[in-house]
């Protein structure tokens, strides 16, 4: 599978040179409809305009028709797994771990920063460059288990949306059929723009949790003090406090996000002429996230303070009962309809990172310019995957509560793969150039990926043995960090006995404008040192090893063998 250079692109229709600006330098196009004007939600940015922006209002204006696959990527996270995982934590330990979203906000930021980048300079889907440069078995590894995973993801945003209709008192089954067709038509218009305008809808309606705080008026001086100096809930059980910390990571950074955004926005034609104003939608996005996880859990808290319903969690749809009860009727009604909204714009996220991935692979048409009858394919997948998920959630006796589960283990499980690719892509010469990370950047990422690797193993030691004592957690947390920390003291020997071994090229930054990655055709292949070589040995070991256990697990309890105590 090979790129191409504004020539026919994989779907033999791409862009003649003869129809290409002749000042824009050579790049890689996978689907010639990824080539025009940015059409944004609140505004158009014309093919070639690269006049400076002198002024407020030429700026904002800019801003306006960027915005979007931050807002959308961020505000879809907070979907209706999110909305189970917040409210859970606040009405079983109040908001004793809100500090746990502000260590998530560089976190979030790097991880979708690289993705930008990517996305920004070489113009392909995050699941061709692994494929490109990895090689097939990781290529076909991410795209199957993005595939699984996000069908998985997209049966609890149904789950969402069945809870928010029965709260409501509305017929679940041409309520989430009806919610699924919504989606499909939504996407299926062949306007970006208008797909895009239907998402800041969405997005608007994530608002409706403020009228929720308003009523509730939670202790303001405890959410601040909670929120940023970090404690454990007192006289909790470690084990079981861990593992939902694990969840909030897990509901808050997750694998599909990479795959949606770096695709959303070359199906945008986002150029780095405009990279500072994306980043700056990422930022909003992420101050809408984050803001709204923690309204989530303080309002919750601050709902069951008191009552017996406080450290019994059951469901999202037991929050907008008890909100209904100690609050009142239309904060039970604003809850339930900002749930059905989050899972509504998280199930056409979802969906999309899944049809963009699965189109990028297989050489179709795979954009949202573009109508049903001209990518079929495309369309087919996108529609398939929400219905048939949609179809899941209403089939009598689908263990609804296990699917749930499944989907927060395997995002923990395959979550540090995910960022050990997307370091290495960010590192690739000839993928990025002079956009490549920087060492600092490289440091925090490694240590990100130090730490989801060992709340990967918890989450997954979790799950075998659900009678996981907080002995056997610390032992993993200690033994894990331990591990990581000699890797890096035996690393930075090495770099001290062999400086000139390991040193790196200087970087010329000053033409990053203008940079493009070539034609995937006309790449090298990458050269992995041998610790990298030995640590993708590894991770591909642990990984089918742990997805297959915890598979085999779940699949188990669902047919009923074995007991959770098993």
């Amino acid at each position: 599978m090979t790129g191409v250079t504004n020539q026919p692109g994989a779907d033999g229709h791409g862009m003649h040179m003869a129809d290409a600006p002749t000042e824009r330098p050579a790049a890689t196009v996978l689907d010639s409809a990824h080539i025009g004007n940015i059409e944004g939600a609140f505004g158009t940015i014309q093919l070639g305009d690269d006049a400076p922006r002198a002024g407020l209002k030429a700026r904002l204006g800019t801003l306006l028709a960027v915005v979007g696959p931050g807002l959308i990527v961020m505000v879809g996270d907070n979907d209706a797994g999110a909305f189970g995982t917040y409210t859970q934590a606040g009405q079983t330990y109040g908001t004793s771990l809100l500090w746990v979203l502000l260590l998530l906000v560089p976190v979030l930021y790097v991880n979708q920063e690289m993705v930008l980048r990517l996305g920004v300079v070489t113009g392909v889907g995050h699941a061709r460059l692994i494929l490109e440069r990895f090689g097939k078995f990781w290529g076909a590894f991410s795209v199957i288990d993005l595939f699984i995973l996000n069908a998985l993801t997209i049966v609890t945003e149904f789950i969402g949306i069945s809870l928010g209709l029965d709260y409501l008192g509305l017929p679940k089954i041409p309520g989430v059929l009806l919610s699924a067709a919504v989606i499909v038509a939504a996407a299926s218009t062949g306007s970006f723009k208008r797909f895009e305008q239907v998402c800041m809808t969405l997005v608007a309606g994530s608002l409706l949790l403020v009228p929720i705080v308003l009523m509730i008026h939670p202790p303001l001086a405890q959410v601040a003090h909670d929120f940023v100096v970090p404690g454990m809930p007192k006289g909790a059980d470690l084990s079981k406090v861990v593992l939902l910390i694990i969840a909030i990571i897990g509901t808050t950074v997750a694998p599909w996000q990479l795959f949606f955004q770096q695709s959303y926005i070359i199906d945008k034609r986002i150029t780095p002429r405009f990279m500072k104003y994306e980043k700056a939608d990422l930022w909003l996005g992420i101050v809408i996230v984050i803001v709204g996880a923690a309204a989530i859990i303080a309002f919750t808290a601050a709902t069951f303070a008191g009552h017996p319903e406080f450290g019994n969690f059951t469901d999202a749809g037991g929050v907008a009962q008890g909100l209904s009860k100690y609050v009142g009727k239309t904060a039970g009604v604003l809850f339930a309809l900002a749930l059905i909204d989050a899972s509504i714009i998280g199930a056409a996220a979802v969906g999309l990172s899944t049809s963009y991935a699965l189109g990028d692979v297989l050489g179709l048409k795979h954009s949202l310019h573009r109508k049903i009858s001209d990518a079929k394919g495309f369309y087919l997948m996108f529609a398939g995957v929400l219905l048939v998920s949609a179809v899941i959630v209403l089939l009598p006796g689908s263990p609804l509560g296990l699917l749930t589960v499944g989907v927060q283990v395997l995002a923990g499980v395959l979550l540090p793969s995910a960022t050990v690719f997307l370091l290495l892509l960010c590192n690739d010469s000839q993928v990025l150039g002079p956009w490549v990370n920087g060492p600092a950047l490289n440091v925090f990422t490694s240590a990100v990926i130090a730490v989801l690797v060992v709340l990967s193993l918890i989450l997954t030691a979790g799950v075998l043995f659900p009678d996981l004592g907080a002995q056997a957690i610390l032992d993993i947390l200690i033994g894990g960090v331990a591990a990581f920390a000699m890797a890096g003291a035996g690393f930075l020997i090495y770099h001290r006995l062999r400086p000139a071994h390991l040193a790196a090229p200087p970087i010329d930054r000053s033409h990053r404008a203008s940079w493009r990655m070539s034609p995937l055709s006309l790449l090298t292949a990458p050269k992995l040192s041998a610790g990298s070589r030995i640590g993708l040995t590894v991770l591909r070991t642990y990984l089918l090893i742990a997805m297959i256990l915890v598979i085999v697990r779940v699949v188990q309890l669902a047919l009923g063998h074995g007991t959770p105590s098993a």
